[in-house]
């Protein structure tokens, strides 16, 4: 078999593999850009803390209305939005800092979400919200994965600018009305809306990796977050290609093939990347 047949067939043979790679992709066109401001916000954790606090409301949709896709994700949004709104109450009215307030309510999101399941799901059930069912999206999921990342890339264009603002200085944009706290909660939404449209994809476990790895990825190569942006989202693809090729032919989990090939790019970003990467910062110490 050739290279080439390696990669296509099984894209053109197989109708879920296609319809698996179409909404992989969607979502990394979606979260991957959304994962570059968390990095430059430093609140890589808060999108790890999020995709655990969707669970307990994709959990209730759940048992209310079986695996309807419209009522688990306006559950998962409810209490994600619920999560990052008592989360920074907490660090505001405490000492306790924004980062260990998210950890303690993402502890708390993940043990009642699996209990949530558990009570009337079976343990496949469990499977399809922890890890995703890539290979096995229908027209509404992959609708919603697709809509969500159009949506979220036009908003992105449209408070670029104040977006960048607020990671360098959130205290002079609101100091000087730009709507600081308006931006900050528009980005929020647009975290949740993503973990929640893409736990179809790669499950709640899993889907904070690809809006934060192949952002991390994207740090080593670009400086600028305009130019960090469309690389993530370039290696987001990449990783769910290779991921997916990985499953169909070694016979894998589809979800943990694409983390661990977004992964793989992360690691070879941090050894080869000319942004800070192991290598290139040891050359230019060697001519130094």
């Amino acid at each position: 078999m050739s290279l080439a047949q390696w990669v296509l067939s099984p894209f053109l043979d197989y109708g879920f593999m296609r319809r698996a790679l179409a909404g992989a992709c969607a979502l990394s066109l979606g979260a991957a850009p959304l994962g570059v401001f968390l990095v430059l916000r430093r609140m890589s954790l808060m999108g790890d803390a999020m995709s655990h606090a969707i669970l307990p409301g994709v959990a209730a949709g759940f048992l209310l209305a079986g695996l309807s896709l419209g009522a688990m994700m306006l559950g998962g949004i409810v209490t994600g939005l619920a999560v990052a709104l008592l989360a920074g109450l907490v660090a505001r009215l405490t000492p306790l800092r924004e980062d260990a307030s998210f950890a303690a309510f993402y502890l708390i999101s993940l043990g009642l979400g699996v209990l949530l399941v558990s009570l009337r799901g079976s343990n496949m059930d469990l499977l399809h919200v922890l890890f995703g069912t890539v290979l096995g999206l229908d027209d509404a999921a992959l609708l919603l994965v697709t809509a969500t990342a159009s949506v979220t890339l036009l908003v992105l264009a449209a408070i670029y600018r104040l977006l960048v603002a607020e990671c360098l200085d959130p205290g002079f944009l609101r100091a000087s009305g730009g709507g600081g706290g308006w931006v900050h909660m528009g980005f929020l939404v647009l975290v949740v809306v993503n973990l929640v449209a893409g736990f179809q994809v790669l499950g709640t476990l899993m889907v904070v990796g690809m809006m934060m790895l192949p952002a991390a990825a994207a740090r080593f190569w670009v400086r600028s977050a305009a130019r960090q942006i469309p690389l993530a989202a370039g290696l987001g693809v990449a990783a769910s290609v290779a991921g997916l090729l990985i499953s169909y032919h070694y016979n894998v989990p589809a979800s943990p093939a694409i983390i661990l090939a977004a992964g793989a790019c992360y690691l070879f970003s941090i050894v080869g990347g000319p942004q800070g990467g192991l290598l290139p910062a040891r050359r230019r110490m060697r001519r130094a």
